[in-house]
């Protein structure tokens, strides 16, 4: 069974926060993503925009938005697949466009649309979530909230690249889905300014007080202990499964 969070104040409150916040990103930043929009068509072959089908909240498929960071087409011959290390898929101008995030812009579109949030677990590609799922214990409990542009797991580990990694990010996740709150996304979002400009994920934990590793491991634990899922699901109303 998929168990939905009960409503409360902040729930609403969050939603009009994304809107507020996506909205003057947006056209504060559109003056960007025009001029990065011109750059990768100068620079590489293809559209600069280009949309991928994720998994939103309760296993919703929606279309994301990016700015486009891998060569045109490029996984034709070798299917979906992760981006790794010195993956030669990416462009060089991709490549800065990762490294500082601003390939994630179009995402504020998004947020307006109320697909996703400011913060959030990374909504995950569809071709990837069958495995995941039969590999990873709760990973569709990540699906209990709308996705983020950035999360918890985004700030403190690096990009997803093998099964191993996202198993180490769903414990991030997970425990924002237990813990959200006005002033823990507050902190995200401000460590998120930092990890832009190159701080390090261990140095914005402790100057933003997010919670440690060892902290996250713990609820992890607790949350696979049969008697503390039910106290769990015993917090929220429970809806049927979605497939």
């Amino acid at each position: 069974m998929l168990v939905e969070p009960r409503r409360t104040p902040y729930t609403s409150f969050k939603r009009a926060v994304d809107f507020l916040f996506a909205l003057t990103l947006l056209i504060a930043t559109a003056p960007v993503i025009g001029l990065l929009a011109v750059a990768i068509k100068v620079t590489s072959r293809g559209p600069a925009f280009y949309t991928q089908t994720r998994l939103g909240l309760r296993g919703r498929p929606f279309n994301v938005h990016k700015l486009r960071t891998m060569y045109h087409d490029c996984e034709s011959l070798s299917g979906p697949r992760w981006a790794t290390p010195g993956d030669v898929r990416i462009t060089p101008l991709g490549r800065l466009l990762r490294k500082t995030h601003l390939d994630e812009l179009p995402q504020l579109w998004d947020i307006l649309r109320g697909r996703m949030s400011l913060v959030g677990p990374r909504p995950e590609r569809t071709e990837f979530v069958p495995q995941l799922e039969r590999a990873i214990p709760l990973y569709r409990d990540r699906l209990l909230l709308r996705p983020g542009l950035t999360g918890l797991a985004q700030v403190q580990l690096p990009p997803d690249s093998d099964l191993s990694s996202v198993s180490h990010k769903l414990q991030y996740d997970l425990y924002y889905v237990r813990n959200f709150s006005l002033w823990l996304d507050l902190r995200i979002i401000l460590s998120t300014i930092f990890h832009v400009m190159g701080l390090p994920g261990y140095l914005s934990q402790d100057f933003f007080d997010l919670p440690s590793r060892n902290t996250i491991e713990r609820d992890y634990q607790k949350l696979l202990d049969p008697d503390d899922r039910l106290v769990f699901a015993a917090r929220f109303r429970v809806r049927g499964s979605v497939g």
